[in-house]
This record gives C-alpha cells, sequence and structure tokens, in this order.
C-alpha cells in the first residue's frame, strides 16, 4: 500500500484500511488530521471531495508525502483522539487544518459554519488555534471566522452580511431572540435593525413543500407583525446572483421603516410595540 506497509489479502484496500496503513506509514505518533478526522468525528464537509488523508507528524518525522497520504511536519502537535481504534487529531485542529489546504471561499464557510453548528465549536477556539498556527492558508478561514463570531450560523448568512456590506446601513445584531413585552418569543431574524425594527430573515423557498414548515414561517410572520416589527424575506439564492439588488431592497426597506419610525414618535405612539428584548 505504502513504503514499508503491506496489506494481506487480495483486493483494493477499503477506506478504513487506507487509513490504518496512512498511520502505521505515519509512525507511532502520526494523527489523523484535515478532512478525515474531521467526518470520522461527525462533520459532513459538505462539498469537499474526499481524496487523500492528511496526517501530522513530529517535526522531527522523517517520513514524506507519497501516494494518497500527505504530511505535514508540525512543532504543535496536538493531544490525540481516538476514534473507532484510530488517532485522530481534536475537531479544532482537524477542521483549520483542512481549511488551511482549501483555496475558494465556499467549502471553507461550508466546514466552519457547520462545525460550530454540528461540531458545537465555540468561533473563539476556532481563532485561538487558527492564531496558534502557521499563517500559511491562514487568509480565508480567519475571513470566514469574522463573519462566523459575528453571530453567522450559515453559509447563506455570510452571505447575507455581505451584502449589508455592499448596504452601506448600520450593522444589525445577528441571530438574536426576540420577545414581546410578557416575555412570550417572537422570532430570531437572520439580521435585525434594533433601531428601527426592521427583520430580515433568508428564507429558502424549499418550505412550500412542507405544510408544517410553512405554517411556521406564516405564524412566525404573524408574531413580528403583532410586535410592530417590519419584515424584510429574501431567497438565499439571491445573495448571490442578485446581492446589488438585494443591497438595494434592504436599503429601501431600512428608510421606509425609518421615516415610519419618525411618523410614529411624532404621533407620540414610540414605545407601544417594542419587544422586550430591546427595552431591557
Amino acid at each position: 500500500m505504502l513504503p514499508g506497509v503491506l496489506l494481506l489479502g487480495s483486493g483494493s484496500p477499503t477506506r478504513r484500511q487506507w487509513v490504518d496503513g496512512a498511520l502505521l506509514y505515519g509512525g507511532t505518533q502520526a494523527l489523523v488530521t484535515g478532512l478525515e478526522a474531521c467526518r470520522r468525528q461527525g462533520l459532513r464537509g459538505p462539498g469537499i471531495a474526499a481524496n487523500g488523508i492528511q496526517l501530522l507528524v513530529p517535526a522531527s518525522c522523517k517520513v514524506s508525502s507519497v501516494g494518497p497520504v500527505t504530511v505535514e511536519r508540525t512543532t504543535r502537535m496536538p493531544r490525540p483522539v481516538v476514534v473507532d481504534g484510530m488517532a485522530m487529531a481534536p475537531l479544532v485542529r482537524a477542521v483549520l487544518d483542512q481549511c488551511r489546504r482549501l483555496t475558494t471561499p465556499d467549502p471553507v464557510r461550508a466546514l466552519l459554519t457547520e462545525a460550530v453548528q454540528r461540531g458545537r465549536l465555540n468561533p473563539e477556539v476556532l481563532v485561538r488555534e487558527l492564531e496558534a498556527g502557521s499563517d500559511r492558508g491562514s487568509a480565508l478561514p480567519r475571513e470566514v471566522l469574522r463573519d462566523v463570531i459575528r453571530g453567522a450560523r450559515s453559509v447563506a448568512e455570510i452571505d447575507a452580511m455581505n451584502v449589508w456590506r455592499l448596504s452601506g446601513l448600520p450593522e444589525p445584531v445577528w441571530n438574536q431572540p426576540l420577545r414581546d413585552g410578557s416575555g412570550e418569543y417572537i422570532g430570531t431574524p437572520d439580521g435585525y435593525f434594533k433601531k428601527i425594527r426592521l427583520a430580515w430573515e433568508i428564507d429558502s423557498y424549499d418550505f412550500h413543500f412542507a405544510k408544517e414548515d410553512y405554517a411556521k414561517t406564516l405564524d412566525r410572520n404573524a408574531r413580528y407583525a403583532a410586535a410592530g416589527i417590519a419584515l424584510l424575506q429574501t431567497l438565499p439564492s439571491r445573495l448571490r446572483t442578485e446581492p446589488e439588488e438585494v443591497a438595494a431592497e434592504l436599503r429601501a426597506a431600512y428608510e421606509a421603516r425609518q421615516l415610519n419610525s419618525t411618523q410614529v414618535e411624532d404621533a407620540g405612539l414610540g414605545q407601544a410595540n417594542i419587544p422586550w428584548e430591546e427595552r431591557k
């Protein structure tokens, strides 16, 4: 299979046999990292092809990359995580080792947001690990993590932040739960402009094919209306195909709401429907 590693049996090696073989080749201190370690620790790594196997080995180790095995020497060997008998790098290290090798933004966004949501990694922990490692390949993950720290939970929300930057508007609060005056839950908009009570939701059209999801969306919109919160809904696909148009719509909604809020205050009704979260 690899230099000094034999497969005793007929047929092609399985993925597990390749991982075991790579660890034998790398030596007793070698760890699997990158996409293989991410997937074996519960992530899917959407949009990233699983080709070779990435190994971490101590800087003093003499083995080199060969065939499907990519060897990375490091002076920062992490404590191993054993998964099904295989020595893996911890998830935070595995995610960033993979991200450093990616050259386009989309898979980096997908992996980092999945690591925060599905892998329950704290964005601050990812930032600290990124800062502690090599600068090589760190520009893309560093850029994406800035938006994740702002509150983005998905690729669509990162795209929404990019559109917001085009709009020239004040920054909204991202993913803040809102409650009414009695403490009842209203919703958690993707973006919320608190001063003018404008919610921005990135809504997929997929809900049209599921009655329960569609009903939930209607209920949420009704709660916004009852609380006096204006709502702008945007399809996630438009954030990329029509960013300037969406930014213009966001500006128009903001300006219209700003004008409406001024008229309400002039009429002496300013505090009537302000959600409880804002009053705090």
